[in-house]
């Protein structure tokens, strides 16, 4: 009887307490948590009523699933009672216990090969145990029931996997979800997943996030272990939670980094100070896209902060500069994968893929080397460019997902297009920073407005990401 409930519940369009991101749509996940919190009276198992709800959802479309690459269901199951034996008994082993949770297929998991997406690694050996997140994420009490496509090897922006199939945007199947974490993005927006975990070494959390209109958080490098998960850039890779809230994203950002439970408690945006950096940043952004933003912007300044235009342009040219022959993060992978690049892939790779790194691999150690100089000099330059102000404010992304069609089908638009997706994103790790993005409201199609802070300023830009996100979501009185 519970599972017909939650069941019937998804499928309303209910009143969200706040404006949708997208006029007429009611995000699923906001529906399957109501319908999961509607089931917490006493004495009802309401985590295995959720994850039934769940799985029966993915069982209907199994020969057309793309979001998910792998399921855990009798695992998920254990899980699901353990937690709801735990909350009959009155024990809780925190804010993650019984939360239906997915992996991006970059994270070991004991027992099987990790394939990041690709046909290469599908006959790799099995892990002999999880990551460190998994294994921390399990302990918190999380149900992990599945693990959720990707591009392959994290690399690439659109989202786009010719191997496992491509996810449809969860607002307009037609269109792309993002990448690299695209499963993770649709499976936060359509419900499936209350957290998915992704990895950011471009804007791989922060781009699925606003191309499908949730939350997704970008820490600072290093915070998070990265043991047990597929590398694709040491120096710029972040472990990241998808969420639906501020507050979700930072209880699982808290159980990763091994930190204790987050508390958001209220920080007032009068006097904060936001810069803004006006330039290349914001250069060929979609209409609607600078719109959102700019009303966003200007509620935030209506109360009480204080916004000022912040010039950056100068430091990103200095790194294009170092960078013209090939992107750090593309030299690093090239070096992950330096042995099929050098042999030769016995199973296809995709194309957007291989040729990037196959030209990283060519280039001199020495290009490499002053990149790296150079980028340390910079990063001490970003963080002093930034101490006069508590945030950044920008557009997560300057567009809003192009169709898939379009990004399979024009080779030179889908250059173009990967380049806008990158540009603003890609700013936070390349100068070692924390980010966040978060759905802007008012939009045909979803697009973030994006927070960025200074290196270790983690905790500080989630407080301000939860005042500005429920100061986005009130409605006009």
């Amino acid at each position: 009887m519970a599972v017909a409930f939650v069941e019937h519940v998804f499928l309303l369009r209910s009143d969200w307490g706040a404006n949708p991101p997208i006029p007429g749509y009611v995000s699923p996940s906001h529906v399957l948590a109501v319908a999961c919190k509607t089931l917490q009276a006493p004495g009802v198992r309401h985590r295995n009523a959720c994850l039934e709800a769940v799985l029966s959802r993915l069982a209907d479309r199994a020969n057309d699933e793309s979001v998910f690459t792998k399921l855990y269901p009798e695992a998920a199951r254990a899980a699901a009672g353990a937690a709801d034996a735990r909350r009959k008994a009155g024990v809780t082993l925190g804010p993650l216990d019984g939360t239906i949770l997915s992996i991006k297929d970059l994270f070991d998991v004991a027992g099987e090969p990790t394939t990041a997406g690709s046909l290469l690694l599908s006959t790799a050996a099995p892990a002999l145990r999880d990551a460190v997140v998994v294994r921390r994420l399990r302990q918190a009490g999380a149900v992990i029931f599945g693990k959720t496509n990707m591009t392959e090897f994290a690399f690439t922006a659109i989202g786009v996997n010719p191997h496992y199939g491509t996810p449809g945007n969860a607002t307009d199947a037609g269109r792309v979800a993002g990448g690299s974490s695209s499963g993770a993005g649709v499976s936060v927006a359509e419900g499936t997943s209350e957290i998915s975990i992704g990895s950011d070494t471009g804007g791989s959390v922060r781009i699925p996030a606003s191309l499908n209109g949730v939350v997704g958080v970008k820490p600072t490098a290093r915070r998070v272990p990265r043991d047990g998960v597929l590398p694709l850039s040491a120096m710029l890779d972040s472990i990241g939670p998808l969420a639906r809230t501020v507050a979700e994203c930072a209880a699982a950002d808290a159980v990763m980094a091994g930190e204790e439970p987050a508390v958001l408690g209220p920080i007032s945006l009068a006097g904060l100070h936001i810069g803004v950096p006006r330039g290349v940043l914001f250069e060929n952004t979609e209409e609607e896209v600078a719109a959102a933003f700019d009303r966003s912007v200007r509620k935030i300044e209506l109360a009480g902060a204080r916004l000022a235009d912040l010039s950056i342009d100068d430091l990103l040219a200095d790194l294009r500069g170092v960078t013209k022959r090939a992107s750090i993060a593309a030299m690093e992978g090239a070096e992950v994968h330096a042995d099929w690049l050098a042999s030769g892939a016995t199973t296809p790779v995709d194309p957007r893929v291989s040729r990037p790194l196959s030209r990283a691999a060519a280039v001199p150690a020495s290009v490499y080397i002053r990149a790296v100089r150079r980028r340390t000099a910079l990063v001490a330059a970003m963080d002093e460019r930034l101490a006069s102000v508590d945030v950044l404010a920008l557009p997560t992304t300057p567009i809003t997902a192009p169709t898939i069609v379009s990004m399979t089908g024009d080779e030179a638009l889908c250059d173009k297009a990967e380049g806008l997706l990158l540009r603003n994103t890609q700013v936070a790790n390349q100068f070692d920073l924390c980010a966040i993005s978060l759905p802007m409201p008012g939009m045909a199609r979803p697009a973030g407005l994006m927070l960025v802070a200074r290196h270790g300023y983690d905790h500080r830009l989630l407080r301000i990401a939860a005042e500005i996100e429920a100061l986005l979501k009130a409605r006009r009185v």
